[in-house]
Parts: structure tokens; C-alpha cells; sequence
């Protein structure tokens, strides 16, 4: 009896999916071994926590696949690039990785949309909030570096920053959650 749930195309943009997650982990990684070469503790641990997230990310698209009753894919991951030259280019990176995830999700959607796998496009309905979340965040991040003097930020700057994204939540305020009473 065939348990496959999920059409191969599906499967295969899944597959690629759970990998770019991998992948994204390996570049949050990087940045936050580069970050702490440099002193930034601060920095470097808010990326060490944001490549745990990435990480359960490719589980959930694992685990999905899985109980569809599909093939689970282990692909290599590519290289996540050179070092960052600054906190303001890391974070620039940062946000432009999220960017094309977020085209990556969207276009697991329209798939699942286009084959009615309703329950693939439940599934990413998940995946489309977190990356709203991560965009804002990252473009939170960018704009706070900015206000520091952007790629001129001084020492001072970047060391209240470090300080700063010690205790910076994982999870960013969305417009859909916002209020007149909390803005």
C-alpha cells in the first residue's frame, strides 16, 4: 500500500527546503564564530541562538516530510560564504539571507496552493509567520546599527549594541499583533 502523501515535486521542494534551513544554520553559525572572534559575545550569542532556530527548522520540514509518508532527502550543505567585514555587514547579511528564505517559503506555498495539498500549505502557514519574524528582527537589527553610524559605527556604539543583543528576544513584534494601547 502507498503511504506517500505528498507529490514529488512537493517532496523535492521540502527536501531543498530542509537543506536551505541546514544551510542557514551554518551561515548563522559562521557569523556568530566571527562575532565572538571579535569580541562580541553579546552578538555572537544572540547568532548561536538564532542557528539553534534554523536548525529546528530543518527538523520541522524532517519530521514533516516523514509523516507524509515521503522520502527524506540528507543533501550536502553548500559553504556559508566569507566572513562578515563588520557588525553592520554581518547584519546586512543576515537580513538579506532572510530575504531569500522568505522567496523560499512563498514558493512552497504557491506550490502547495497550486497542487490543493492543503495540508503542506497548513504546514507552511507556520513557516510564513516565523519568516515575517525573522525579517523584522534582522531589519530591527539593521536599523539599530544604523542609528549606531551604520558601517562607521565606533567602538562605543558596537559595545552597547554587543551589550544590548545579550538580552535581545529571539522573536520580534509583529504589525498584525500591535494595538492602540501597545504600539
Amino acid at each position: 500500500m502507498e503511504t506517500n502523501r505528498l507529490s514529488p515535486t512537493l517532496t523535492q521542494a521540502l527536501n531543498e527546503q530542509m537543506t536551505n534551513e541546514a544551510h542557514n544554520a551554518q551561515i548563522y553559525l559562521s557569523y556568530a564564530s566571527w562575532a565572538a572572534d571579535k569580541g562580541y559575545d553579546g552578538i555572537s550569542n544572540f547568532l548561536f541562538r538564532h542557528a539553534n532556530e534554523e536548525r529546528n527548522h530543518m527538523m520541522k520540514f524532517l519530521e514533516y516530510i516523514l509523516k507524509r509518508g515521503s522520502k527524506v532527502v540528507v543533501s550536502a550543505i553548500p559553504a556559508p560564504g566569507p566572513d562578515p567585514v563588520s557588525v553592520y555587514d554581518c547584519f546586512e547579511k543576515v537580513f538579506q539571507s532572510e530575504v531569500e528564505n522568505t522567496g523560499k517559503i512563498y514558493r512552497i506555498v504557491e506550490m502547495s496552493m497550486a497542487e490543493k495539498d492543503w495540508a503542506t500549505w497548513n504546514f507552511m502557514q507556520w513557516f510564513v509567520k516565523e519568516q515575517t519574524e525573522e525579517e523584522t528582527l534582522a531589519l530591527d537589527l539593521l536599523s539599530k546599527i544604523k542609528v549606531a553610524g551604520g558601517p562607521n559605527a565606533n567602538a562605543d556604539a558596537l559595545y552597547v549594541l554587543d551589550v544590548d543583543l545579550k538580552k535581545t528576544p529571539d522573536d520580534a513584534t509583529l504589525a498584525q499583533d500591535v494595538t492602540v494601547e501597545n504600539p
